[in-house]
């Protein structure tokens, strides 16, 4: 019995001295610790391969304006230069590159710094202030554009990264994931509206900025953050990829985007007012503007039509309808289907060009 007794204090003993060996190495060589990976639960252990990857195509742009402004004692306005700083991100080696409209309008001056530290003075290709998007072209020869991906393919709780110059530091990263997709209808931001929403934090400099998926790959430009109200954290906007791969195209081709033009003015309706129309489901917009002399008031829509279908897509919101009408070209017959008094009728609508901030 003595004999089992002795070799069980023999091996807590050497456990225990094991141990303090043990803790005392790692203490002197923490690199010695084995590396935990994540990748068993599907997250990666660093986002390092996404950022080497795309942050070499986010540039930064430094702009300058001219402020007026005017004291009190003043009798003539006086001027400043007012010095701003925004991001831009290479999607084309041949020297396009994407921003915000905002970033560069009404500028004096813009220049553009590149991840290798060159500077260039770029031309303004072509600007759609309806969705807050420029094009500008640089020559510097190849640069290193950023592979696209496809917003459409988003789910909520995807994993992003934000990369831009927010507040003039360059190449910042944040990390966050998709809180919502198809965001519209929010204030003082663009004319069409399909954002996505996202908690990677976006800052004043990062308008123009990438945001990325896991994989590198563009998926939106991050364009606006809900500042204004102090009881609002984490919550920012980016220009879906898909939406700017369509502008840049247009922009390449035309200078500008061309959009068709029905004139009307819808607006979403209440499931009690879809009852009263008899609608069943959640499909209907009514119109509440038909402007004079315009297509849509030449096929003879009224105000207070409701409107189901376009083009043989049952609508079921303005936004969707403002999108499927801006997707046309001028001279495009757009089919509506609609509900007056009761009755279901369809018009075929030919479409003009859109110009400035029409309907």
């Amino acid at each position: 019995m003595a004999g089992v007794k002795s070799a069980l204090l023999f091996v807590a003993q050497s456990i225990v001295v094991g141990l303090a060996v043990a803790f005392l190495v790692v203490l002197v060589r923490p690199d010695l610790l084995p590396i935990v990976s994540l990748a068993g639960s599907g997250a990666p252990a660093s986002y390092a391969d996404a950022i080497e990857i795309s942050a070499p195509s986010v540039a930064s742009v430094h702009t300058k304006r001219l402020v007026e402004y005017r004291s009190r004692s003043d009798e003539v306005p006086r001027f400043r230069v007012e010095q701003a700083v925004g991001s831009a991100v290479v999607i084309d080696p041949e020297g396009y590159l994407v921003t915000n409209f905002h970033v560069i309008a009404e500028a004096t001056e813009t220049r553009v710094q590149f991840s290798d530290g060159r500077f260039a003075i770029p031309e303004i290709v072509g600007v759609d202030a309806e969705t807050d998007l420029a094009l500008l072209k640089v020559d510097l020869g190849m640069l290193p554009a950023i592979p696209f991906g496809s917003s459409s393919r988003l789910r909520i709780g995807d994993v992003v990264l934000a990369i831009g110059n927010p507040v003039g530091l360059a190449s910042s990263v944040t990390q966050g994931i998709v809180s919502a997709t198809g965001r519209s209808q929010l204030q003082n931001l663009t004319t069409f509206q399909d954002f996505i929403q996202t908690d990677a934090a976006i800052n004043a400099g990062n308008s123009g900025g990438a945001l990325v998926n896991v994989n590198g790959e563009l998926i939106g430009i991050n364009t606006a953050i809900l500042a204004d109200d102090i009881d609002t954290e984490g919550i920012g906007f980016a220009i879906p990829v898909d939406l700017v791969r369509g502008v840049v195209d247009e922009i390449k081709r035309h200078g500008k985007v061309i959009r068709g033009y029905l004139g009307l003015q819808p607006d979403d309706m209440t499931r009690a007012e879809r009852e009263a129309h008899g609608i069943e489901g959640n499909v209907g917009i009514l119109l509440s503007i038909v402007f004079d002399g315009s297509p849509a008031a030449g096929a003879g829509l009224r105000e207070g039509d409701v409107i189901i279908a376009i083009n043989g897509e049952p609508i079921v919101s303005q936004r969707q309808a403002q999108l499927l009408v801006a997707g046309t070209s001028p001279g495009d017959q757009v089919e509506v289907v609609g509900i007056r008094d009761g009755q279901r009728f369809t018009t075929t609508v030919i479409a003009t060009e859109r110009s400035g901030y029409m309907n």
